[in-house]
């Protein structure tokens, strides 16, 4: 990577950020063209920074830095549209995004797709009753932009269409298994359910509910056993209690909704 290389005007979002020093932090950023950026932002925390404001989660900017994307220096930030003020019980999930891109994409890979998924997945949780349906959409756009995704339509192997009456297995090696003559609803997935979650309507309590229980158990083979922060202090919360460490990888530990768990 050139260590002189400048990058001007990246759309982006904070993910997350650390006091770093004295006087400055570093920060995790996701950008539409160079993918997760760690960089220095010197200075920040000084009186009169023009930076501190800025450098906030779910605020669509423009960065400029220098140097590589690992280690490069911010040298600027401007907003490139309007702050998404997201309800206090969104914010958790908000959170739960970030980290999910923490841990899953690796840095300097780009994914535009994603990007752009995120900003819907953003819109989706700011908007009424509209929470669920962004996170389950960005879990399965997430997986597919991994190369993990699945064809919820058409049954594995012999690629008969999903009927919308039976029950399926759903295997993360194989795809979509037709289930046996008396299949368990605790364990398998009805077909219209399937069905919802390819086409990406959701529209419906019953297919949401499916397509967490189905998109949490796809996303444990990438996270590979470790625990997502956001989720502990969501259920922690609902306990009535903060776990110590809550703000090490929110920033927050006193803003939890309910559906990052």
């Amino acid at each position: 990577m050139n260590p002189a290389r400048r990058v001007l005007l990246e759309p982006a979002y904070l993910l997350y950020q650390r006091d770093f020093r004295d006087s400055s932090r570093i920060v995790e950023c996701y950008g539409r063209d160079h993918g997760r950026v760690c960089l220095f932002a010197k200075g920040v925390r000084r009186s009169g920074s023009s930076l501190a404001a800025l450098l906030q989660p779910f605020v669509p900017l423009l960065l400029s830095w220098s140097g590589p994307g690992d280690g490069g220096t911010l040298t600027a930030a401007e907003p490139a549209g309007s702050p998404l003020a997201l309800p206090r019980s969104a914010l958790m999930s908000g959170f739960y995004l970030n980290e999910l891109i923490l841990k899953l994409l690796a840095r300097e890979d780009p994914h535009p797709g994603i990007y752009e998924s995120y900003a819907q997945a953003l819109a989706g949780l700011a908007a009424p009753d509209g929470e669920s349906r962004a996170l389950r959409l960005f879990e399965k756009q997430l997986l597919e932009a991994l190369g993990l995704g699945l064809d919820y339509a058409r049954e594995a192997g012999s690629g008969e269409p999903v009927r919308p009456g039976a029950y399926y297995h759903v295997r993360a090696e194989r795809g979509v298994v037709r289930a046996a003559a008396e299949p368990d609803p605790a364990t398998d997935y009805r077909g219209c359910d399937l069905l919802s979650l390819a086409a990406e309507e959701l529209a419906d309590a019953a297919s949401l509910a499916a397509a967490k229980r189905l998109l949490r158990a796809a996303l444990d083979g990438p996270l590979e056993g470790r625990e997502l922060t956001t989720r502990a202090v969501a259920r922690a919360v609902r306990a009535g209690r903060a776990p110590a460490g809550a703000t090490d990888a929110t920033g927050t530990a006193d803003r939890a909704g309910k559906e990052g768990s």
